[in-house]
Parts: C-alpha cells; sequence; structure tokens
C-alpha cells in the first residue's frame, strides 16, 4: 500500500487543474517510464470528476470543499472525490452515445471515466466516486 494524500479544495474551476497536476506530478516522481497515455487518462479523469463534484454536486457554491484523496501503490493508482451534495444515481443518466444524445451539451464526463479508468465505483449516496488506474509503463 501507498502512502494516502489527502486535499480540501473549495469548489473554484480554478482548483480543478492543480488537483489533476499534483496527482499526475506524483505519479510521474514514482512511476518512471509510465505511459503519456496513461497519464492522460488519469488527469481527464480527475478533471471530470472533480468538475462534476462542484458543479453537479457542490452546486457551484464556493463556500463548499471537495474532498480528494489518493493513494499511488506499486501497480495502479486509487482516487477519491467526494462532495456536499445530495449524489446521484450513475444509471439515472442518460446513455451519451445514443441518438437522442449525442448532441446534447453535457452528460459525456460519468461516461468518460467509466471508459478510461480500470475502476469506477460510486457510494451509495452517489457523492463520492473511487477510480482506479493500473500503471501501464513506456514500451508495455
Amino acid at each position: 500500500m501507498g502512502k494516502k494524500t489527502d486535499m480540501k479544495i473549495t469548489s473554484e474551476l480554478k482548483n480543478i487543474k492543480a488537483v489533476s497536476a499534483e496527482i499526475t506530478s506524483r505519479i510521474e516522481k514514482t512511476k518512471e517510464g509510465i505511459s503519456r497515455d496513461t497519464l492522460f487518462d488519469i488527469k481527464l479523469c480527475v478533471e471530470e470528476a472533480v468538475r462534476n463534484a462542484m458543479i453537479h454536486g457542490n452546486r457551484s457554491d464556493k463556500k463548499q470543499h471537495v474532498l480528494v484523496s489518493y493513494e499511488i501503490e506499486a501497480d495502479k493508482v486509487r482516487i477519491t472525490i467526494e462532495d456536499n451534495g445530495n449524489g446521484f444515481k450513475v444509471r439515472d443518466l442518460p446513455d451519451p452515445t445514443h441518438s437522442d444524445n449525442l448532441y446534447a451539451e453535457g452528460g459525456r464526463g460519468v461516461y468518460i471515466m467509466h471508459r478510461l479508468m480500470d475502476k469506477v465505483q460510486y457510494n451509495q449516496k452517489g457523492n463520492r466516486v473511487t477510480m482506479e488506474k493500473r500503471f501501464i509503463l513506456k514500451g508495455a
């Protein structure tokens, strides 16, 4: 097991990239030879999850916080993002690949997270997501 790192950020969009940069930077420092594709997947999914927590969970209330924790293990990273909202049921989200939703303005973030991460789980309330991504090294 790796060392768990916790962050508490306000629901301000300017904090999204700082969170993903810290996580990917730490991974790069501890996992020499990690593929750019793997880092990109992690970065994109963290940014989507944090954005969703801020906008949908905390309703863009800058006084509300998002809790982010991550743990870098030998073969994967585990990231948990939690907001103060009422939560949601992933099964209630419209399918972004359905023809009626192809041109919809939003609704792709959760879909992307499920496609790019190896594991995505929500707590029962639906206000906390935990994602895992196995490390793929360059040339592997």
